[in-house]
């Protein structure tokens, strides 16, 4: 007979131990720099609920990088390329397209050669991954249950589909949603989904020329992509598998898509049930910033304080761009805090601090903040809609232009070039945003939206990774369109076929009625001739 104070112990004992055994073992392949800050809330929270974790990377990633914890394990291959060549080629990846300087040929010739140099990287990477046949059978003998990539992480979809197990992706919207239409088959109606990269001003209410920019812009896209995939992609995928395959036949396996954006941000449009939107899964609560920090915060007074950064890959600009910044910071009466690790501005005024790094969510949640500057970074923009905090938008490149256009039509920003911004432009816009309620208002009604969820997003990540798990893949959850030709999915065959039997019933109708009447004609002739 066993002690009745023993029941509630062994009760718990058998659900730790239960706990430990549903536990599931992970592969995870994170993209570079704020991808990976995305990619690391996941990874904590799978840790904190007993998962296993692997993170498999390359031994030259320049933002990947190690750190101790239970239940958690790097696996690093290694590559023909060091840290300092690829971080390299990131550089110049945002000098080309921060140089204002360059027009014409000569920005084309740059712009081939970023992109000869990336083709040469992503090979580089595969390679060492895929080639490695000691890496594939020690991935294999790991018996993970599921792979979790991004595919900004080459040959992610490949190795999954290449070790047999379910994947998940965890995606941020790509231009005119290309991959998702194409590899995802998430449908994306041109009359009303604006392509991104429209140099950032299509929304979803479009007059009938825009509508037309928008179906040519998708038209460039869906070209530009299918080439892309044909030359670069499919060569090597079929080069692997031994058969011909193309980025959208491994892609398109996936079983759900975690998509980084969320209502808040997106205009309404179709969604598919493997599609799961959880944007703002990094964001937190704010912590108390370190004292030197809160102390300069706290010396702004009623004013209170602008954070300002352009991201993690951004570290330096020009020195006429700096001064530009600096000077038109110095003429607001609030304090700012920059993020900024190049040579110190001219300009620079009392009321701004350069930080080589600054904890942006704990700033961004602190009372006091009246302003974000910032590219339009999705991991940003997300912090500034947890917190409630309006923004002035400075895109660079990618997707922050059709990112800060969402806000701007929103109501909750402002946005500026930084090719063309002067000093007044970049004032003008700041005391717009902290002056001007309604853009306050705009944003604390996104935040409002963001939190009324009935799963935070962080938990409906990790909810989809142990569904998936526990099913052995969500394939029921993937449409059929995944298996049909172009053709078939918009009904061309079906509609052919409609036409062609529509042209028989005219052409019989039509040589009935000739045939009837020429009878008709013959026996009227006839009975003439009789009379």
């Amino acid at each position: 007979m066993v002690p009745n104070c023993v029941l509630p112990l062994v009760a718990l004992l058998l659900l730790c131990g239960s706990e430990i055994a549903l536990g599931g073992n992970i592969l995870l392949l994170p993209g570079e720099f704020s991808h990976w800050i995305n990619m690391r809330a996941i990874v904590d929270e799978l840790v904190a609920r007993n998962h296993s974790v692997a993170v498999l990377t390359h031994s030259a990633t320049p933002s990947v990088k190690h750190w101790q914890k239970e239940n958690f394990r790097y696996i690093v291959f290694k590559i023909d390329m060091d840290e300092q060549a690829v971080q390299a080629m990131w550089q110049n990846f945002i000098s080309t397209w921060l140089n204002e300087t360059v027009t014409g040929f000569q920005a084309m010739s740059l712009t081939w050669k970023m992109m000869s140099d990336y083709g040469d990287y992503l090979e580089t990477v595969c390679n060492g991954m895929l080639l490695n046949q000691e890496l594939i059978a020690s991935l294999k003998e790991s018996n993970f249950d599921l792979v979790l990539y991004d595919p900004v992480m080459p040959c992610s979809d490949l190795l999954a589909d290449t070790l047999g197990l379910p994947h998940i992706v965890s995606f941020r919207i790509s231009f005119a949603y290309t991959v998702e239409r194409l590899c995802g088959q998430l449908p994306a109606p041109p009359s009303y989904v604006p392509a991104g990269g429209a140099q950032g001003h299509l929304s979803d209410q479009m007059n009938f020329m825009e509508r037309v920019e928008n179906m040519l812009l998708y038209i460039g896209h869906t070209s530009v992509l299918t080439l892309q995939v044909m030359f670069t992609f499919g060569q090597y995928y079929t080069k692997i598998t031994g058969k011909p395959t193309t980025l959208c036949d491994t892609l398109g396996k996936a079983d759900i898509w975690l998509i980084r954006t969320y209502w808040d941000f997106e205009y309404p449009r179709p969604l598919l049930p493997n599609f799961k939107f959880v944007g703002g899964l990094h964001c937190k609560p704010a912590k108390p910033l370190p004292k030197e920090m809160e102390e300069f915060v706290q010396s702004s007074g009623d004013d209170g304080i602008v954070v300002f950064s352009l991201g993690s890959m951004v570290k330096n600009l020009t020195k006429d761009r700096a001064n530009t910044i600096a000077s038109a910071l110095g003429q607001i009466p609030q304090k700012v805090l920059w993020r900024y690790s190049g040579d110190k501005p001219d300009t620079l005024s009392p009321n701004t601090k350069l930080y080589d790094w600054i904890p942006q969510n704990d700033l961004l949640g602190h009372p006091k903040t009246r302003a974000f500057i910032t590219h339009g970074g999705t991991n940003g923009l997300y912090e500034a809609i947890y917190h409630g905090v309006p923004m002035v938008g400075i895109p660079l490149f990618a997707d922050q232009p059709d990112n800060l256009l969402h806000m701007k039509t929103k109501g909750a920003a402002v946005t500026v070039d930084f090719n063309k911004m002067k000093t007044e432009d970049l004032k003008e816009a700041l005391t717009e945003v902290i002056n001007n309620p309604s853009y306050k208002e705009s944003m604390m009604r996104l935040s409002r939206i963001h939190h009324d969820q009935p799963m935070k997003p962080l938990d409906q990540a990790v909810y989809w990774i142990e569904f998936v798990m526990r099913n052995k893949g969500a394939k029921h959850l993937r449409v059929e369109a995944h298996n049909l030709t172009w053709y078939q999915y918009h009904c061309l065959d079906v509609i052919a076929f409609l036409l062609s039997i529509v042209a028989l019933v005219i052409f019989i109708f039509v040589k009935t009625c000739k045939w009837l009447f020429r009878k008709c004609c013959r026996r009227s002739s006839a009975k003439s001739k009789k009379e």
